[in-house]
């Protein structure tokens, strides 16, 4: 059977497997616009079964849309921490903002409305107002690419300009203008749970008699892939600078990388330099204080983008007696106790230095 000799067979099953399998994430108990737009700019890089944990703490912190355009940055950030990329995070407070000014506290039913919103583009758009406001826009994730890939057999990959042309045409064509909010989200679904990006479950598909890819044996190599970007390495160090029980952290500035979230100082390991030297040198250049009596903590490594960071962590404490830093590479400073540590967001290697100080028992009782 090909795949659009029967559009109605494949929307009649697919969306009767979606009936008897969807899964029940929590936004989808009412489809609230808030909601909605809070689990997709979530779910952008990261796995379900963590967007649905981090969903119901924030909504539990923030319920509202004016909860949000209420509260610090800092609050929404700490809410954030360990989803990365925390520029979303601050355009979903502006946007919070924006829309108590703008729009009454609520998210506009109009697609070109939502696209002029900070943080939204067009396909978080298209899905809000897919599955917020059940409107016929089709809506293209991985998922969807993915099947869509495989049911047309098609041999670009799905970047590629012709690629995307074809899913655009036949995304609108499938899309029951009845269900859309359904449908999208049967899509997405069946990506997600039975066509896979590996070992898919090709025997449990409901749509497998339009899978032209099943018919060609050709599932496991659609999508065509695309050449693989090739991880770049930056080693860095930082310092754990110790004064009387109490820790120095310091606030990035908010245009750069991780603007916002606390730190503590350190940054990248030159040519010819050891961890510790760099350390002791950035430390420095930060701060202006001189370090003493540095002992090797621990190594973690986290990922941004393109780059794999590998980061070491040295215990250390002040040469001098004063404890106010000039501040180079930072908007403001704290020393804070042990206790009060998990109030502050940091960027994922310095929190993997946290949790690791922590499980060592290290933050009760400091060396």
């Amino acid at each position: 059977m090909e795949p659009m000799d029967s559009i109605p067979f494949f929307r009649t099953e697919l969306l009767a497997w979606f009936c008897r399998h969807q899964r029940k994430l929590p936004w989808r108990k009412g489809y609230h616009p808030y909601h909605v737009w809070i689990s997709e700019i979530m779910g952008q890089q990261t796995q379900m079964e963590r967007v649905v944990a981090y969903f119901d703490n924030w909504i539990a912190r923030f319920p509202d849309i004016g909860s949000v355009a209420a509260a610090s940055e800092q609050s929404i950030f700490k809410a954030w921490e360990g989803l990365g990329y925390y520029s979303r995070a601050r355009n979903i407070r502006r946007t919070a903002s924006l829309l108590v000014r703008e729009y009454d506290a609520e998210l506009p039913g109009d697609y070109d409305a939502l696209l002029k919103l900070p943080g939204i583009g067009p396909y978080t758009a298209a899905a809000i107002m897919s599955i917020a406001f059940n409107k016929p826009i089709p809506v293209l994730d991985a998922n969807v690419e993915r099947v869509l890939c495989r049911v047309l057999d098609l041999n670009l990959p799905v970047k590629h300009k012709v690629t995307r042309r074809q899913l655009h045409q036949v995304s609108n064509v499938l899309l029951p203008e009845a269900e859309p909010r359904n449908f999208n989200q049967a899509m997405m679904e069946l990506g997600a749970l039975v066509c896979k990006p590996k070992s898919p479950a090709c025997r449990r598909c409901p749509v497998r008699k339009c899978c032209r890819a099943l018919a060609a044996n050709t599932v496991e190599r659609r999508p065509v892939p695309a050449g693989k970007q090739k991880k770049i390495d930056i080693v860095m160090a930082c310092g754990i600078i110790i004064h009387e029980n109490r820790l120095y952290i310091q606030q990035r500035l908010a245009d750069d990388v991780w603007g916002g979230l606390w730190e503590f100082p350190g940054g990248r390991i030159k040519e010819g330099e050891t961890p510790e030297q760099a350390a002791v040198r950035e430390i420095r250049e930060e701060t202006e204080f001189t370090v003493t009596g540095l002992d090797y903590f621990a190594a973690v490594t986290h990922y941004y983008t393109k780059y794999r960071v590998t980061l070491h962590s040295f215990f250390c404490r002040l040469q001098e007696s004063g404890t106010t830093p000039v501040l180079h590479a930072a908007s403001q400073f704290k020393w804070v106790n042990w206790s009060d540590i998990d109030t502050f967001a940091f960027p994922s290697g310095h929190r993997k230095l946290i949790k690791k100080m922590a499980a060592e028992r290290l933050l009760a009782s400091p060396s």
